[in-house]
Formats: structure tokens, sequence, C-alpha cells
């Protein structure tokens, strides 16, 4: 498809014919009152954003191919129980599932204040929620949405997240930027994991995964027993014990490290890059089971092991007042032979 203004004059009534952001809100179930946003690029790459979520991604396709794993109950309107894993019971998996800002892995206690499992960022609404699609000073149709998140407490965190998600006609890239701000006056732990969950048909037994050279460390002792295969996707297995691996990514000339999942079936090829200086940690979720047959990427600041245990290791980022981190993701679809 070709996106160009002079090409298109006379064609078209709308430019909604070939691209456009659609903004709605649902009416039925747990989901019943979120506001969703439907960007679609026009050249085969579909996504639907959750500003009641944390700015997170639901569904998202590429061609007519599912590309994300859902939960039963993907659509769930922010409901948090910080208490254990309950998390699981709102969790909607899809395309980008932000956890953090002060925890990221299991629950944990921390000087009286109890973090459930991958903390509160994701059933958290937005706020200043805006659209836009336009074209630019370099001739391409952008498709634009921003929102900031605040997660705060009295007497605790004051953290203020502003995501910017992007993508332009025509081109198969989303693009997510995010500049997280400590607006209170207190040093704060901070923790951020982009949890990207992708599942049937773009994961199936014949997938697997590709990046450069580098070094895979096993989370536990599940996870060493499948070292040696941490590449490969296999058919859905009753009972598969979920394996976790850390992937130190090398950095690209443009300071991104980035790892692929290919489907030869489809002949779909999917790319996860990331700015490797804020966020060194590239988590691999796999978890080949049934009806949770899903293959997370996840991009990090920290380890998927609680705030306690980073402090312990000394992977424990904190934020201090005023300051101000940003972050770059970018998943990339083309078609291969």
């Amino acid at each position: 498809m070709k996106f160009d203004k002079n090409f298109l004059s006379g064609k078209i009534g709308s430019m909604r014919q070939a691209a456009y952001i659609r903004r709605s809100i649902l009416d039925d179930g747990k989901g019943r009152g979120m506001r969703i946003i439907d960007v679609n690029n026009g050249s085969g790459l579909s996504f639907t954003i959750y500003p009641d979520r944390g700015m997170d991604i639901g569904e998202a396709n590429f061609k007519g191919c599912c590309l994300v794993w859902l939960p039963a109950e993907p659509a769930v309107s922010a409901s948090y129980d910080p208490e254990g894993i309950n998390w699981l019971r709102s969790w909607g998996g899809g395309m980008l599932t932000s956890c953090g800002l002060t925890n990221v892995g299991g629950p944990c206690e921390c000087n009286g204040e109890s973090h459930g499992l991958h903390g509160r960022l994701s059933h958290i609404p937005a706020t200043e929620v805006n659209t836009c699609a336009s074209w630019d000073e370099n001739g391409n149709y952008t498709l634009t949405v921003t929102g900031k998140v605040v997660q705060s407490r009295v007497f605790g965190e004051n953290l203020t997240l502003t995501r910017k998600i992007s993508c332009t006609a025509g081109v198969n890239t989303v693009t997510i930027e995010d500049s997280v701000e400590n607006t209170g006056y207190n040093e704060t732990p901070f923790m951020l994991l982009y949890h990207m969950n992708f599942g049937w048909p773009l994961v199936n037994e014949n997938s697997f995964l590709s990046a450069p050279d580098h070094t895979v460390t096993p989370q536990g002792e599940v996870a060493a027993a499948g070292l040696n295969e941490w590449e490969k996707m296999q058919l859905p297995t009753a009972g598969f014990a979920e394996q976790v691996f850390y992937h130190d990514l090398p950095a690209d000339e443009n300071g991104m490290s980035q790892i692929s999942l290919i489907n030869p079936d489809g002949k779909i090829k999917l790319t996860v890059a990331c700015r490797k200086a804020e966020l060194p940690n590239l988590v691999q979720w796999k978890q080949m089971g049934k009806g949770e047959y899903v293959l997370g990427l996840e991009p990090a600041n920290c380890l998927p092991e609680n705030q306690n245990n980073n402090r312990e290791k000394g992977t424990l980022k904190t934020i201090a007042p005023g300051e101000i981190v940003n972050h770059k993701v970018t998943v990339s679809l083309e078609n291969i032979d």
C-alpha cells in the first residue's frame, strides 16, 4: 500500500479509508465502561489500546494473523487487588501489559507495604488521553496516542508515566515511548517491565526465536533443564512448567538490542527491540501449556523477582526527586520468504 498524499488525492473521501484511530467504550461483561482505542495502519497492522489499563495494548493483528495470547477474559476494567497473586484474575495478556512501577515479579512486603504480583501500573486508568492522525513534515501519515498514568500514595511514591504509542501508515512497526518522572520528594524504587505476550497462530510448534550471539541465563532448575532449547517452541503440552530465561542482548550501533520470533509456516517475523542503556534485561517467558500457550518477550530495567530480591542482588534501580527516565520499545512485523 502506497501512502503518499498526492497519490491518494482524489481517490478517497477520508483518510479513514486508508488508516485510522477509533475511540469507543466497551458495553458488556467485566470490561463494561472501559475506554478502548483501535489503531489500524492500513497495511495490515492493527491493535487496541486500553487507556483504563495503564495505556496497555490488548489485541493485535497482522494481515489477518492474531499476534497475541489472550486469557478467558481479556478485557477487564481497572479493579486492582494488590494481595498475593490476584493480579492474575484481571490480567489481560495482549501485546503489552506494563508491570511496575515499584514491584515486578512475585508479591512481597517492603517497609510495611504489601506489593502484589507485578505491581499496580497496569490497573491505573490514564488521564490526558489524546489521539492524533495527521501528515507530518516528512510526508508520513502518523497515528499517535498519548496518555499519563500516575502511581502515587500518601507518604509513598509519586511517579508519573507519560506514554506515547505511535505507528506510521504503511510501516508495520509499533513504537512505545515512555517518560517516567519522580514528581515526589523522596528517592523511590523504580521497576518497569514490558510484558509482551505472543500466542497462536504466530506461536506454534515450528516457531523459533533468533537473536545475535549473547548470554542466556535460566531462572531456576526448571528453566535450566530447558536451556538447550530456549529458542524452540512446541505443541501445547498439559502440565507444562513455565520456563523463564534472562537474555543479555548486545546493543547495535543505535544502542538498540533486539530479538525476533519467526514463524516459517505463516512466513511472519516479529522483532522486539529496546534501548539497551535503560532496559538492559530481556526476559523470556516460555509457557507452552494447554490454553496458556504463550511466549513472553519482556524488556525490563530489573529482574522479575520482586523488589526485595532485586535489592539483595543489586539490580534494583531508584529514581530521584525530579528525575526523568525515558524508555523506547518497538515491535516490528514483516513477511519473510
